[in-house]
């Protein structure tokens, strides 16, 4: 087997060398200048400022609507001239003498006098009694538990006492504080009670009469 041996030129290697050397030299100058800014500045300077501008999009416009259709005017209404005729009235012939017609007044009646207002008389009223003629007030009987209890005290009745003098309705107008001698003195006033009646002018009337009852331990 036959070998080849090649030798190399020292000066080919040498131009070999430096432009590698301009070739990486270039490299880094590139990487540099990216990293500092200095190339976008440069191309802004080449290129110049770049001016952007937003174009609206005009709406389509519509087309007009069509006129409105003409309509002849009227003419204006003038209403009809009035006319007045005067028509003469035939008075027939006037005379020389008029009638003279002369009135006497008539005098006004004379006022008529008020009646007299009736006087009203005052009615004389009495009021009801248990110290009259027929009157009765007897004392009801104590109850045996308000007995036991010690109870005891002054209760207010009124009663409507009718024309024979006899209690037809009786409420208590303010209690003695137990409702046991209440109840007692109301059933009493109904049963045994007898008044004298009240009178209008002497007239026995219905009226009503107010009064107490007292309840006491010691009667």
């Amino acid at each position: 087997m036959a070998y080849t041996y090649s030798i190399d030129d020292p000066a080919k290697n040498s131009k070999r060398m430096l432009a590698f050397a301009l070739v990486v030299l270039i490299h880094v100058l590139f990487v540099w200048v990216l990293a500092s800014g200095l190339g976008k500045k440069v191309v802004e300077v080449v290129m110049g400022p770049v001016e952007t501008r937003l174009i609206e999009e005009l709406p389509e416009e519509d087309e007009p609507p069509p006129p409105p259709p003409e309509f002849d005017t009227p003419p204006p209404y003038v209403p009809p001239p009035e006319i007045s005729i005067e028509i003469p009235v035939d008075t027939g012939p006037s005379t020389a003498i008029s009638n003279v017609t002369s009135e006497r007044p008539v005098a006004a009646p004379p006022p008529v006098a008020a009646a007299p207002k009736p006087v009203e008389r005052e009615v004389v009223r009495t009021p009801p009694t248990t110290q009259g003629k027929g009157a009765r007030a007897t004392k009801p009987e104590y109850p045996p538990a308000s007995r036991r209890a010690g109870e005891e005290g002054t209760v207010t009745l009124k009663a409507l006492v009718s024309e024979n003098g006899r209690a037809t309705q009786v409420e208590v107008v303010k209690s003695s504080g137990f409702p046991k001698l209440d109840e007692a003195a109301v059933e009493e006033v109904q049963r045994n009670w007898r008044f004298a009646p009240g009178k209008e002018d002497g007239k026995p009337v219905s009226m009503w009469h107010t009064f107490n009852v007292t309840f006491k331990l010691e009667d």
